[in-house]
């Protein structure tokens, strides 16, 4: 189903584990499979696994906010389906993780490392694709879906004991 996707992974900062890349693929993989429709042609986005410092300056100069968060992701396009052009492939955009403040939050919400980044891969891909969590309807949304793809993935529910959702 996501076969027309290509989606590169960059280690640019942080203490990542060996197989961080892969993780972050196959989350990435997981979220397009859900929400992605193939027949809009091929794309492609990146993750970036970078830390604290790249994404406390990217937050404070893109969202206004001076700090570091543990996931963005920046959507090379406003359209809600985005179509490729001429069979070029659809620019879904970026999504950057902060490596200290991923393994901060997995340790105070008790989660497993590999799970927190596997969810918060897959919760950058959504909003690439037009998810977000603005609203309680939309946050329901979200959050069901993210849940439903952890699943299939032998991942336990992160919204079920400790209710905290991605920075907003």
């Amino acid at each position: 189903m996501t076969s027309a996707v290509d989606i590169t992974v960059s280690r640019e900062a942080g203490d990542w584990a060996e197989d961080a890349e892969w993780l972050a693929e196959r989350a990435a993989l997981a979220a397009l499979g859900a929400a992605y429709d193939d027949e809009e042609g091929p794309a492609e986005l990146s993750v970036v696994l970078a830390d604290d410092a790249l994404v406390h300056r990217l937050n404070r100069e893109y969202r206004g906010k001076d700090k570091p968060t543990n996931v963005l992701s920046f959507a090379l396009t406003e359209a809600e389906e985005p179509e490729a052009q001429d069979g070029a492939p659809v620019m879904l955009g970026d999504v950057i993780l902060a490596y200290e403040t991923v393994a901060r939050e997995a340790s105070e919400q008790r989660k497993n490392f590999k799970d927190h980044l596997t969810h918060l891969v897959m919760h950058g891909v959504l909003h690439l694709l037009g998810y977000d969590h603005e609203t309680d309807d939309e946050a329901e949304e979200m959050e069901a879906l993210e849940t439903r793809l952890l699943a299939s993935l032998g991942i336990d529910d992160p919204y079920a004991a400790n209710h905290q959702p991605p920075d907003r």
